[in-house]
């Protein structure tokens, strides 16, 4: 009983302090999960370190090793990296859904969108520190350019490739969740951020022309607030689904997208769209930071790519 308490414990301490002396900033994650361990806002205890006021997740993950040794001796948690303090850009090759397991799917998967995004830039894979996860995907890493700041994408990039940077977090090699255990694939060092790539993050949105309001400040046409009310309610009771957050925030993406139209004809504004599905994610138990990070990046798809009202 002693070896199966303490051996998960050790293996996960050694897997924080591996990830630390890279100069990432660890956190720790649920036992056997993904979401933080850390208390939240609404529980915080305002001692200690919130003695000013709560300090989130992101800026409590720390290289320090006694502060490590000292989380990790109250519990077997799972390993979180913040890229963002980490100065790192993971990029996440995601599998669909139904090719999880036996890939019985014809749908492609991250790193198929990774590949052609490889070949267009006239660029071989990248060779880099890379975790496969365990659904069959792959986290690779890449040190962030000095001087920027980038947050988190989801399939902005490509179809099942979401980046992590400020506001996102990966799951470290060495954890482990229901579905199987985060793996080292690549033992290389982590290389810069592709040029290529480094493009792709920074280029604007193309702007679309969007038609004048149809109603004043603060009003919405009937059929935007239903679909708002309809599309926020199936985020917010969307479920864990044994543990893995990226259908919570597959759901948000694909709900944030839905109501992008709406916002692009003038029939809703944006900022009522972003606190209704911030409010939404986060009950759903996302990351605040998270949920930012998927709305914006989706919102702006959305509009960009919406069709003009008349041809619908």
């Amino acid at each position: 009983m002693t070896h199966r308490t303490t051996l998960p414990r050790a293996h996960l301490l050694a897997a924080a302090l591996e990830a630390a002396a890279r100069g990432w900033h660890v956190h720790p994650l649920l036992p056997g999960g993904k979401g933080s361990a850390l208390h939240g806002e609404r529980s915080c205890p305002r001692t200690g370190e919130c003695a000013d006021g709560h300090v989130k997740w992101e800026a409590r993950a720390t290289t320090d090793p006694d502060r490590i040794r000292a989380a990790w001796g109250a519990g077997a948690f799972n390993v979180g990296i913040a890229t963002g303090p980490s100065v790192l850009v993971v990029v996440d090759l995601d599998m669909p859904k139904d090719k999880s397991g036996k890939g019985s799917s014809d749908a492609p998967c991250g790193a198929t969108s990774f590949v052609a995004l490889c070949e267009r830039a006239g660029q071989s894979w990248p060779a880099t520190y890379t975790v496969r996860t365990p659904s069959g995907g792959m986290h690779l890493y890449f040190q962030a350019p000095p001087g920027m700041e980038f947050h988190n994408t989801a399939g902005t990039v490509a179809p099942l490739v979401d980046t992590r940077a400020w506001g996102g977090n990966v799951v470290a090699a060495g954890s482990t969740t229901w579905q199987g255990a985060y793996e080292v694939a690549g033992d290389a060092p982590v290389v810069d951020l592709p040029a290529w790539l480094l493009l792709h993050l920074q280029t604007p949105p193309a702007r679309t022309a969007v038609p004048a309001p149809l109603l004043i400040p603060g009003q919405a046409t009937r059929r935007a607030t239903v679909a708002l009310e309809r599309e926020s309610a199936t985020v917010s009771n969307t479920p864990e689904a044994g543990g893995p957050q990226g259908g919570r925030n597959n759901q948000l993406m694909v709900s944030a997208r839905a109501l992008g139209r709406f916002v692009a004809w003038g029939e809703i504004a944006r900022d009522v769209v972003e606190t209704a599905f911030q409010a939404a994610g986060e009950t759903a138990g996302l990351a605040p930071g998270e949920c930012r990070a998927t709305i914006h990046s989706a919102l702006d798809w959305s509009i960009r790519t919406a069709r003009p009202r008349e041809a619908v």
